[in-house]
C-alpha cells in the first residue's frame, strides 16, 4: 500500500520506516526541514540501534521518502498516519494542537477518499474529535475514515517492538476501514485486537499507567527490603515467578521516566479528574515516581554527613534509559540538579548523551570517557545502565579495586558484590 506518515519522531519514524520494510510504499511527512534533510542521507535523528540501517536499505530501494510538503505526502495515500506529539499541559491534560494542525492539513490537501490512522497517544474521545475536524474542513466530496491504533514501543527497542509486538490494537467504528488497517500489518503475524475506537485509545493509557504503577509499587518494595534486610532482586525473582505478575517492569531503582509514562500517567489523572473518576492508585504511582528520585539524593547527601560541598560526584548515565538518547524526564536532571546546587562538583559521561540543555544552570564536567568521568570521584552514582559501564566488569574492578563508593540506581550490581559497595 502507499502510506504518508505525519511526524518523524520516535513513532513516526520507526512506524514508516518497519512499515517500507515490510513491503509498503512510505512517505514521512515533516515540517522540520532540517531533520527531513538529516533523513534523505539515511540518518536518523534519533538514537534507536538498527535504525540508521534499515532507513538507507529502504530508501535505497525506493521504499522510503521524506518531504516538507503536504501535497507531496498524501499523493495516490491509501492510509495516513498521524504520529505526532501530544506534549503534557500546565494541567496535565494532553496538548491537542498538533494533533488538530495535522487533520486540518489532511482536509485541505487530500483529494480522495482515505483512511487517517492515529497513532498518537490522544485522550479518549479525540479519534471522534479528528474526523469531525476532518469532515469540517474538506475541500473535496470525499469519504474519510478514522482508525484508533495506538502504539506500544519501548525507546532502544522500537523496531524489535514494532515487528515482535505482543498485540496489535486496531479501534474502528467502520468495519472496511478497520479491516485494511489490519491488512497493513498482515505479514508481521502479531495477534490484532479489534474494538471500537474510545476503547482502544483508552487501552494505551491503561497499559502505560499500569506499568508506571508496577514500576513505583516495586520501588517501595525495595525500600521496605532494605529496611527489614531482605534482597529485593530475590523478592522482585519471586513474585515474577508468578504467572498472574510477570517478572517484566519489576527492576527496582530509580523509577520511570521518559517521553510515555510521565506524561500519560498525568493525562489519565487528568481525564479521571474530568469525569469525577478517583484514580487514587494512578496518583500515588506518580509521587511515588517523584520520592524515589529524592530518598536517591538524600542517600548521597547522607554519605557525606549532609554536605557535599566541593565533593567530587561521578555521575553514570544521562538518558533516562539505555540505548536512547531521549533525555525527557530522566532522573539525571533532577540527581544533578539538585547534588549542583548543594555545592557538589559533578562530572557527567553518556555513550550516546554528550551535552544537554536541560542542565545549563547546572556546574558540570561533561567528560569524553567513562574513566575520566570517575577518575578522583569521591563517589560513583550509577544513574542510567548502560552496557558499556557493565561490560567486563569494568564498573565493578572502579569499586573493588580503586575502593570507590558506589550508588546504583539501577540495581544491577549484585548485594554482596562488596563491602565499599552501597545501593
Amino acid at each position: 500500500m502507499k502510506i504518508a506518515i505525519i511526524g518523524t519522531g520516535y513513532v513516526g519514524l520507526v512506524t514508516g520506516t518497519v512499515l517500507s520494510e515490510i513491503g509498503h510504499e512510505v512517505t514521512c511527512l515533516d515540517i522540520n526541514e532540517n531533520k527531513i534533510l538529516m533523513l534523505h542521507t539515511g540518518m536518523s535523528p534519533i538514537f534507536e540501534p538498527g535504525l540508521d540501517e534499515m532507513l538507507q536499505h529502504n530508501i535505497a530501494n525506493n521504499r522510503l521518502k521524506f518531504t516538507t510538503l503536504a501535497e507531496e505526502a498524501f499523493t495516490d495515500a491509501e492510509i495516513i498516519f498521524i504520529a505526532v506529539g501530544t506534549p503534557q499541559g500546565d494541567d496535565g491534560s494532553a496538548d491537542l494542537t498538533y494533533i488538530k494542525q495535522a487533520a486540518k492539513d489532511i482536509a485541505v490537501h487530500i483529494k480522495h477518499n482515505v483512511i487517517v490512522v492515529v497513532k498518537s497517544t490522544v485522550p479518549v474521545g479525540t479519534n471522534d474529535y479528528i474526523e469531525q475536524i476532518i469532515r469540517k474542513h474538506l475541500k473535496e466530496d470525499i469519504e474519510v475514515h478514522v482508525v484508533s491504533n495506538p502504539e506500544f514501543l519501548r525507546e532502544g527497542h522500537a523496531i524489535h517492538d514494532t515487528m515482535n509486538g505482543d498485540r496489535i490494537i486496531i479501534g474502528a467504528d467502520n468495519k472496511a476501514a478497520g479491516d485494511k488497517v489490519e491488512s497493513l500489518f498482515k505479514s508481521l503475524n502479531i495477534p490484532v485486537l479489534r474494538t471500537d475506537r474510545r476503547s482502544a485509545e483508552m487501552i494505551k493509557y491503561a497499559s502505560n499507567a499500569f506499568l508506571a504503577v508496577k514500576i513505583s509499587y516495586i520501588n517501595q518494595i525495595s525500600n521496605l527490603c532494605e529496611a527489614v534486610g531482605a534482597d529485593i532482586s530475590a523478592v522482585a525473582d519471586g513474585m515474577g515467578m508468578d504467572k498472574r505478575i510477570g517478572r517484566a517492569f519489576l527492576n527496582a531503582g530509580l523509577g520511570y521516566g521518559g517521553s510515555c509514562f510521565p506524561k500519560d500517567t498525568e493525562a489519565l489523572a487528568y481525564i479521571a479528574q474530568e469525569n469525577a473518576v478517583s484514580m487514587s492508585i494512578v496518583k500515588s504511582a506518580m509521587e511515588a515516581n517523584k520520592a524515589q528520585r529524592q530518598l536517591y539524593i538524600k542517600k548521597v547527601v547522607a554519605h557525606f554527613n549532609g554536605d557535599v560541598t566541593d565533593k567530587k560526584i561521578a555521575v553514570l548515565g544521562l538518558a533516562f534509559k539505555p540505548n536512547t538518547d531521549d533525555m525527557r524526564e530522566a532522573p539525571s536532571i533532577d540527581i544533578i540538579s539538585a547534588l549542583s546546587s548543594l555545592g557538589a562538583e559533578v562530572s557527567v559521561y553518556d555513550p550516546v548523551v554528550k551535552k544537554t540543555e536541560l542542565l545549563n544552570d547546572c556546574k558540570v564536567i561533561y567528560a569524553e570517557s567513562k574513566e575520566a568521568c570517575v577518575n578522583d570521584a569521591d563517589v560513583i552514582l550509577l544513574v542510567t545502565e548502560w552496557d558499556e559501564f557493565l561490560t567486563d566488569d569494568w564498573l565493578l574492578s572502579e569499586v573493588q579495586i580503586k575502593q570507590k563508593v558506589l550508588f546504583d540506581g539501577r540495581n544491577v550490581i549484585p548485594k554482596n558484590f562488596s563491602k565499599v559497595l552501597v545501593k
